[in-house]
């Protein structure tokens, strides 16, 4: 009921008499020919997850930011010590790293412990949020960045917390990066199979370390193949959001891998 009483999205009547909330609603009406009624909504009870979705920054962006970005040219400098990686075409290793940098940077916060504290950012006024969007409509091409969610970032460190429990030995994050990295699903590449088959061989080789190492956990492997799955959760926009935005500004991720990977790290 806490939860319910305290929501904005139960502040309905209050704001019905603001002149920015009537503001707000003509603007809606306006659009409201031109798109389908949205479908019924169920009142909002005691799990509403409104918290989850307020938009939240790192205390320490400076901090965070650097940290992250250390990371990042560890793992850049990891995959291009990989032997089969670089015998792969340019145009492949680009379509293998701009699609795994994120959950491979992830994995490489678990590998070196990185923590970070986000704090709740000021939610946009209506007339904000107004301006906003006439903002936008007159300048589609031209959008604001959208800040993580705290869901989100629940999410990623619900994720560094799974790794931390299991104590991850250097050897399997090895292995779970490569398997990461060899993905043969990906749309562009040519190289499908030999790509599957070193995903196939980076698996084996973590089974087999974790049945020599951890001969008394017979579920260690699927505990780890756990991890594998929750990475698929990791939103590459949120990360570079949270922690290279405040840096770098609105540098394209994927120029700055091409100069990565191009580059002597």
């Amino acid at each position: 009921m806490a939860c319910v009483a305290g929501c904005r999205c139960c502040t309905e009547r209050r704001r019905q008499s603001s002149i920015l909330y009537n503001i707000l609603k003509s603007e809606e009406q306006k659009g409201a020919a031109q798109q389908p009624p949205p479908p019924p909504q169920e009142p909002p009870g005691p799990g509403c997850s409104c918290g989850s979705r307020r938009r939240v920054a790192l205390r320490s962006p400076q901090v965070a930011g650097k940290a992250a970005s250390a990371v990042l040219v560890k793992t850049l400098r990891f995959v291009k010590s990989v032997p089969c990686f670089q015998e792969l075409p340019l145009d492949e290793q680009l379509v293998l790293v701009r699609s795994c940098w994120a959950p491979l940077l992830v994995l490489g916060l678990a590998q070196e412990r990185v923590h970070f504290e986000t704090v709740e950012t000021a939610e946009p006024s209506m007339l904000q949020r107004i301006l906003t969007d006439r903002r936008q409509e007159q300048h589609p091409q031209s959008s604001s960045p959208q800040l993580p969610s705290a869901g989100e970032i629940q999410a990623i460190k619900g994720f560094l917390a799974k790794c931390w429990s299991l104590d991850i030995s250097t050897k399997e994050y090895a292995y779970l990066k490569g398997t990461v990295l060899f993905n043969p699903d990906l749309p562009g590449l040519q190289c499908v199979q030999y790509i599957q088959g070193l995903q196939r061989e980076a698996q084996q080789a973590l089974n087999e370390h974790v049945t020599l190492i951890h001969r008394g956990d017979q579920a260690r492997f699927a505990k780890l193949n756990v991890v594998l799955s929750l990475l698929r959760s990791i939103n590459a926009n949120v990360i570079a959001e949270l922690f290279f935005r405040p840096i770098i500004g609105t540098v394209n991720m994927d120029d700055m891998l091409l100069e990565m990977l191009c580059a002597k790290l």
